[in-house]
């Protein structure tokens, strides 16, 4: 899965999380490539979206199918959201690696990430096995536009954006990633596919927690001015 280390940025302005991924020599020559190509940063922020509602509409698939056919489209989920996740390495990589920012930038570099949250995780929680499933859906939907909230609410108080966790995007993904990997093998074995139940429990704890941690950081820098 594609990794991540989250910290503040230092940069209230233009933040930026800390990729490890940006690192590699893939990374690197993919970005290259697609700079080349012509395409744009933007586009491919706008492709994240994309993902996004191919990821729910796996998610509706595996609602509908048992056994080997749900297996294949929680496996196909896992795929989706490592999809959306390459977009949202690329799009930085070309805009900033690559020299091709543009002045709409920073919007195309947030906004999508908003709707592609609201429409993975909630899906997720139509798909998964218990009752309060969708419920369970909303409220990792709802705390995962709060983190992010409270990430910018510092950046427009003078503090640095806080991309701590320990459930910021990258950590959603990547817990929502093992749950349907967990769910497909359970799924294959004819069981209650309980990955994507947990998965969900363990985003929204996670999110409050990370919630706090950036109130708390933010706070801090505020007082210490």
């Amino acid at each position: 899965m594609i990794t991540t280390n989250l910290e503040g940025s230092p940069d209230p302005v233009r933040p930026r999380r800390v990729l490890q991924t940006r690192k590699t020599r893939w990374a690197a020559a993919l970005s290259r490539r697609i700079a080349d190509g012509g395409v744009t940063p933007n586009q491919i922020s706008v492709a994240s979206i994309f993902c996004a509602f191919l990821t729910a509409a796996c998610f509706v698939e595996a609602r509908n199918s048992h056994g080997t056919a749900q297996a294949a489209w929680l496996l196909s989920v896992a795929l989706t959201i490592q999809a959306r996740l390459l977009c949202n390495l690329l799009d930085g990589m070309v805009a900033v690696e690559c020299g091709r920012k543009s002045k709409t930038g920073d919007i195309y570099n947030d906004f999508p990430d908003r709707v592609s949250d609201i429409v993975t995780l909630v899906a997720a929680g139509y798909a998964a096995s218990c009752p309060y499933g969708p419920i369970m859906g909303w409220m990792a939907a709802v705390l995962a536009l709060f983190t992010a909230y409270v990430r910018l609410l510092g950046g427009s108080l003078g503090t640095p954006q806080y991309f701590i966790g320990p459930m910021a995007k990258q950590h959603r993904m990547a817990a929502l990633t093992v749950g349907c990997i967990i769910a497909a093998g359970l799924a294959a074995a004819h069981m209650t596919v309980w990955g994507i139940d947990t998965a969900l429990a363990v985003i929204i704890a996670g999110a409050i927690v990370t919630s706090v941690r950036r109130i708390r950081r933010i706070a801090s820098d505020l007082e210490s001015r």
